[in-house]
């Protein structure tokens, strides 16, 4: 009886140790949803009905519907899109077009209820003629300043191929760019087409607002398809690749369309607002500058003499420094203001307006801080004396600050840059003093104090900044005296200007550029800023004292040699200026001479910015979770789609 008992558990652990199963639980719901029919069925013809149905093998969810699901041809009233339990609701509100295929495109918008699968790329089509249009074209837009992928904006058809189409007509067919730029128009009909980008602020699909984003030019483009091949990847699960797999599918084109995105200068003048954020100046921000600055009577004070103002280049903001404490210390300036303002026929015409300018800190405040500040410092004295320390019975003046804008390490070629916190009455240049170490004795340095043109309150300090040399910078006590009578402290600063070992050099060769028109490179950094800019010679482009590190390059063709970068206007048919990125990364180090051939136009736009510096991000693509297979390989088991598992025996 023993001997038959012991046999009898033997087995029971035998049979234990072998037999199939699954882990606890059960499996994960890892299926997307399955399209199971449709009302009007998907590519229908002849159909006259507004109203579609999607239904669908188990309960899902529609995301961000509004940006995601693109209607062609584009809806000026927007279509009700919604899900409903098993099925999605999709109900048009424009009249129906004879003759003309419909798509909607989903995106990745649908996904299961419960588990977030996604359905992946999703299109329903249907035609209200006798045929269907299959067609499609793809391509990217990319901000012409930059080169990023310019994420949610509308790419559009015309086969009207005048210029005037893209401004008095609504787009043929549409689609979205993703977070690449890379945009798919589909349904479309044989024939020659333009395609247009567009930031569309008014829902109307056309261009007839400057401030709206656009991208055009004058390629015409003919859909076609061929059959092609297809490498996709099976992956078992995140680590393992299963297999890879030839897949047929039909390779429309083209397929590289790009259009370089710009926002047209808003050249319409308009008052935005008139802030007065700081008691001593009020400022006057417009949409555009002119020539002329406002003219200002003073309504509850004299506005003769009043003012400093400071304004920039484009002169669409003006600040007013005022020069009397009397007007500082008042809460609120009433004045009659005439300017120059676009009217509704686009014509500049002068515009007066009464405007207030209130103080942002009442000057009640503003003296209850003061006298704060008083008895804070009257503490201090008081505890100063008690200690039998010297100290000063009267409150000082408060002193002027400038800001100086250097580095104790100095490359070469840089500059000194002086802020002041408000406009200068008296400079005094001979209290300016630069002093260089030579065989360890310092000798006068010679060096150029200017003001900064079109800064009013920024100067610049220029010497020749001798390599591996150590100077000194040292301002005497009221070198600077401000509108308001406040005199600066004396400064003393050391620096030393670097070796030249301890940089590199870097030379690019380029092709690719017109000989008759400048090229400026830009040296940049991981965070794509200028650290250098030059202008090219001859084909090359010359960065010296370059600090070791690793860098990136664009350029852009300075059409009208301006030095800075201009954008374009579709009225006057001009693109912004070409703007290039060298497609990789260079390192430079110290003491190397770093020399690279670069053609401009090698590589398509769309592929030339590296992704380090790319602040556009691609979106992570939806993909199925895979859970149950990760689940199988964190056990050590095998795992394949049928939901069965094979356990070794142990």
């Amino acid at each position: 009886m023993k001997k038959l008992i012991y046999i009898f558990c033997m087995a029971c652990v035998i049979v234990g140790c072998a037999r199939m199963g699954q882990p606890d639980g059960g499996w994960f719901d890892d299926d997307p949803p399955v399209v199971i029919g449709s009302h009007p069925a998907d590519q229908s013809t002849n159909v006259s009905d507004k109203k579609i149905s999607i239904y669908f093998n188990e309960y899902i969810k529609l995301e961000d519907a509004t940006n995601k699901v693109i209607v062609s041809p584009p809806q000026l009233e927007m279509p009700e899109i919604k899900a409903a339990g098993k099925r999605i609701v999709v109900e048009l509100q424009d009249t129906l077009k004879e003759n003309t295929t419909y798509t909607i495109d989903f995106s990745d918008a649908i996904s299961d209820n419960n588990e977030g699968n996604p359905l992946g790329n999703y299109t329903y089509s249907f035609s209200t003629g006798d045929q269907i249009d299959t067609m499609e074209v793809s391509g990217y837009v990319l901000d012409a300043s930059n080169l990023e992928p310019v994420k949610g904006i509308l790419v559009g058809l015309y086969d009207d191929l005048a210029d005037s189409a893209f401004k008095t007509k609504p787009m043929l067919r549409v689609s979205r760019t993703d977070s690449r730029g890379y945009f798919v128009v589909k349904g479309v009909a044989p024939g020659t087409y333009r395609a247009y980008a567009l930031k569309d602020a008014d829902g109307n699909f056309s261009f007839n607002q400057k401030s709206e984003m656009i991208g055009f030019n004058h390629e015409t483009y003919v859909p076609s398809s061929k059959p092609d091949i297809r490498i996709d990847t099976i992956w078992r699960d995140t680590l393992h690749i299963d297999a890879f797999r030839q897949t047929p599918y039909t390779h429309f084109l083209p397929d590289d369309i790009t259009l370089l995105a710009f926002t047209q200068i808003q050249t319409d003048r308009f008052l935005l607002k008139t802030e007065r954020k700081e008691a001593e100046k009020f400022s006057m921000y417009f949409t555009y500058g002119h020539p002329e600055l406002p003219v200002i009577k003073g309504l509850n004070f004299d506005a003769d003499s009043a003012f400093v103002i400071e304004t920039q280049e484009r002169q669409d903001t003006i600040h007013y420094w005022l020069r009397d404490t009397t007007l500082i210390n008042q809460d609120t300036l009433r004045m009659e203001v005439s300017y120059m303002m676009t009217d509704t026929l686009g014509n500049l015409v002068n515009q007066t307006d009464t405007i207030e300018a209130l103080a942002k800190v009442p000057y009640a405040k503003r003296q209850r801080d003061l006298a704060k500040e008083i008895d804070k410092w009257k503490k201090e004295q008081d505890r100063r004396k008690k200690r039998e320390e010297d100290y000063d019975s009267i409150y000082p003046a408060k002193p002027l600050q400038p800001n100086f804008k250097l580095s104790q390490q100095m490359d070469p070629d840089n500059k000194i840059e002086i802020e002041m916190p408000t406009p200068l009455q008296r400079i005094d240049t001979a209290s300016i003093h630069l002093y260089s170490m030579i065989d360890s004795a310092w000798y006068e340095a010679p060096f150029t104090f200017r003001p900064i043109p079109y800064r009013l309150r920024f100067y610049e300090i220029q010497a020749e900044w001798r390599p591996d040399t150590e100077y000194s910078l040292e301002i005497d006590s009221a070198a600077f005296e401000d509108i308001y009578g406040h005199v600066s402290e004396s400064y003393k600063q050391g620096l030393k200007v670097k070796s030249l070992d301890e940089y590199s050099t870097l030379t690019m060769k380029i092709t690719g550029a017109s000989d008759s028109l400048p090229l400026r490179v830009r040296l940049l950094n991981k965070s794509d800023a200028v650290v250098k800019e030059v202008l090219a010679k001859d084909g090359v482009a010359r960065f010296d004292h370059v600090n070791p590190d690793k860098y990136y390059l664009s350029a852009f063709v300075d059409a009208n040699d301006n030095g800075i970068w201009d954008t374009g206007d579709y009225d006057e048919d001009r693109q912004a200026e070409s703007v290039y990125y060298y497609p990789r990364e260079i390192e430079c180090k110290e003491q190397w001479d770093v020399t690279q051939q670069w053609n401009l136009t090698a590589v398509p736009r769309y592929k030339q910015k590296p992704q380090a510096i790319t602040k556009q991000k691609v979106d992570g693509a939806k993909k199925l979770k895979n859970r149950n297979a990760e689940r199988a390989l964190q056990l050590g088991i095998d795992y394949n789609k049928d939901k069965t598992v094979k356990v070794e025996k142990e």
